[in-house]
Order: C-alpha cells, then sequence, then structure tokens
C-alpha cells in the first residue's frame, strides 16, 4: 500500500509543481526557442526535470521512514550529483569534458561507494565473474553510456518519458515482488513523478525536461537496470520472476536509448563526421519524416519498447547466449527496415511535388508552400513540425 501512495505523492506533487516551474521559467526566457534543429514551432522551457526530481526527493523523505532507504543512500546522493550538473549545464551550457567528469564522480559514487555494478556476464560468451577493477570500469562505462544514451532521445515530446514510464513500471513492480524494497519505493516514486511530468510535456508540449531532466533520469534508470540484473541472477533458480537471460533483460529495459544511440554514432562515422555532430538521423526523426506525429511516434516506439520486453520474458528459460543474439537480430532487422520504408517515402513524395515548370501558373502562396515541402522532404536541416 505504501509503494502506491509514494506513486500517488510523487504524482501530485509533480502535479502541482510543474506549472508553476513553467511560468518562472517562461518570465526568466529560460528554454529552447524554434529553428534549426528543434522540431517545435513556440518557445518551450526547459529544466522540466526539476518537477520530478523534486516530487521524488519529497515523496521519498516523506514516505522514506517505512523503508530501508539507508540501502541506497550513495544512490540518491549519485542522482543528486547528476540532476546538478544537469541543471548546470542548462542554466550555463558546459564543456563537454566538464559535463562528463561531473557525469564521471557520480557514476563512481554509485559503483565503487554504493557497489551497484556488473560483478559477472552470468555465463554470456562463457564468462562468470569479473575481476574487480574490470567490473568497476566496464559498470562505469556501461553507466555512462546509459545515462547519456537517454539524454539522446530526448527531442520530441513526451518520447522520453514514454520510454522512461515502461521501464519504471517494470523495475517498480519486479523489485516490490522480489522484497527488494528500497528499490521499488525509489522506482516508484520516480514513476508518479515522470508521469506527472508527462501531462505538461505530452504534444504539443508545455515544458521539455532539458538536461536536468533526462541525465538525471537516465542515470537514475541506468543504476537500476544494474541493480536489477545482479538481483535477479542472484535469485534461486525457481524464483517466482526470475529471468535466466539476466544481461539481456537488463538491456531490454534500454534497448531503444542503446539502439539510436549507436545507430547514430554509426551513420555519423561512417558519413566522416564526429560522433557527437547533431544533426536529423535519430529514430524518432525518421519517423516523422513518414508522416507520423509526436504522440504516434512516442507511442509506437513505446509499443515497440514493450514488445520487446515481452519477447525476453517469453524467452526468460534460456540462456543469454541465446536471447541476445535474438533481441539483437529483431532490432537490427526493424532498423534496417525503418531505413528502407523511409527512403521509399521520402522519394515518393519527392516525385509527387510538382516541377519548376508546373509551378508557373501557380500563385506565390501555393509555390510557398510547395517550396517548404519539397525542404522538409531534402533537407535534414528543416523544421519537422
Amino acid at each position: 500500500m505504501y509503494y502506491i501512495l509514494a506513486a500517488i505523492t510523487s504524482f501530485s506533487i509533480g502535479f502541482l509543481l510543474t506549472p508553476i516551474i513553467i511560468s518562472i521559467l517562461r518570465k526568466a526566457k529560460i528554454g529552447d526557442a524554434p529553428g534549426g534543429r528543434k522540431i517545435h514551432k513556440n518557445f518551450t522551457p526547459s529544466m522540466g526535470g526539476i518537477g520530478f526530481v523534486v516530487a521524488t526527493f519529497i515523496t521519498l523523505a516523506i514516505w522514506g521512514w517505512q523503508f530501508p532507504l539507508p540501502d541506497i543512500r550513495f544512490l540518491l546522493g549519485a542522482i543528486g550529483l547528476m540532476f546538478i550538473v544537469g541543471l548546470r549545464d542548462d542554466m550555463v551550457e558546459l564543456k563537454a569534458n566538464h559535463k562528463l567528469a561531473g557525469q564521471l564522480v557520480a557514476v563512481l559514487i554509485v559503483v565503487i561507494a554504493g557497489d551497484i555494478r556488473i560483478k559477472e556476464f552470468h555465463g554470456f560468451l562463457g564468462i562468470q565473474e569479473l575481476p574487480l577493477l574490470f567490473s568497476y570500469a566496464f559498470t562505469s562505462f556501461v553507466l555512462l553510456a546509459l545515462t547519456n544514451a537517454f539524454n539522446l532521445i530526448d527531442g520530441l515530446d513526451g518520447l522520453a518519458g514514454t520510454i522512461a514510464s515502461i521501464s519504471l513500471s517494470f523495475l517498480g513492480v519486479w523489485f516490490y515482488i522480489q522484497g527488494l524494497e528500497s528499490y521499488a519505493v525509489l522506482s516508484l516514486s520516480l514513476l508518479g513523478g515522470v508521469l506527472a511530468f508527462m501531462a505538461f510535456n505530452w504534444h504539443p508540449a508545455k515544458i521539455f525536461m532539458g538536461d536536468t531532466g533526462s541525465l538525471t533520469l537516465g542515470f537514475a534508470m541506468g543504476s537500476l537496470v544494474v541493480a536489477f540484473m545482479e538481483n535477479n541472477a542472484a535469485l534461486p533458480a525457481d524464483a517466482f520472476l526470475r529471468l535466466e537471460p539476466s544481461f539481456t533483460a537488463g538491456i531490454v529495459l534500454m534497448i531503444y536509448p542503446l539502439y539510436d544511440m549507436a545507430r547514430v554514432f554509426t551513420r555519423r562515422i561512417s558519413q566522416g563526421k564526429h560522433p557527437m555532430t547533431a544533426d536529423k538521423s535519430h529514430v524518432h526523426h525518421f519517423l516523422m519524416r513518414m508522416g507520423l506525429k509526436h504522440n504516434e511516434v512516442a507511442l509506437t516506439l513505446g509499443l515497440l519498447q514493450l514488445c520487446l520486453i515481452s519477447l525476453v520474458f517469453i524467452s526468460g528459460d534460456f540462456s543469454d547466449n541465446v536471447v541476445l543474439p535474438l533481441l539483437s537480430a529483431v532490432v537490427l532487422f526493424l532498423g534496417y527496415r525503418l531505413d528502407n520504408v523511409t527512403v521509399k517515402y521520402v522519394k515518393k513524395n519527392v516525385l509527387k511535388s510538382p516541377k519548376i515548370l508546373e509551378m508557373r501558373n501557380l500563385d506565390s502562396i501555393q509555390k510557398s508552400k510547395i517550396k517548404v515541402e519539397r525542404e522538409i522532404v531534402d533537407s535534414g536541416k528543416m523544421n519537422l513540425n
């Protein structure tokens, strides 16, 4: 009962607090203006992560006496530090190396002090327990990758919140069933805050998450996923909801951010660009080129996330050596089909567009409209709204 109350409390605080944050940010003119790579039409406040992070910590302060929160004190401290890094970057942009250094400190607090780390590969590729230093290094790399991968998908109204809500729901219920109370209440408190934020971030968004929210949420989810993987592997073989492909079960909870990051980095490097170069090659950009709206893209990718999680559950009796290649093959095939379908759709639109000679008899308004439509198809730099 207390878990439900914690989620409701977090939702209520976030729902009441976010409009105040929107008002303050509008008056202070802190936010994102449209244009360039931005795909929104009007000035929109960012730093919406303040709402759900504050709601989560207030909720834990209210209900924490019911749960063994000292078990996760280092995780909570690291989440607070990551929140400050994101807040600082939103207010006054940090240099990339300074931003990474702040993230690394938070990661090391969790991995070394909190001992939340990947301790073994559970038989994947024949590897069992990892050496301590390698475990520290590998887990730190994984948490940095998950944090920044989640940050990269926060480019569309409601998308990051949808993906987070699905993963946090699963984690909260799983931790509760396994009796891991501190992790359960943290997951469900975050879930309540994110759902409250979604009420204002759903298209058309009144506020964006910003690095304040995306870095904090991505880091918190990444840490909870690592904790899930290790606790799942430690369960008895006949325990309820114990998944044999422990490594794959953790990956699938963050599969979309991981795939999208790997995809855009690969495309950029193959084109001779720096992997961190900003462009419009994310999966959600491709789906919008196919004519889908913000909410349709968010729901489509959320449904896909649910399907992939279900696939791992269905394959729960098989090892990572079987399930991970299967999951990878499915994801790569879907990505390949997306690219092909998008290219065909774009080419079809180009063929439908009137040629220059056909535009002579059109009035200026019609010409302008056609020109804009052609630029949307031909240019990756145009606003997709």
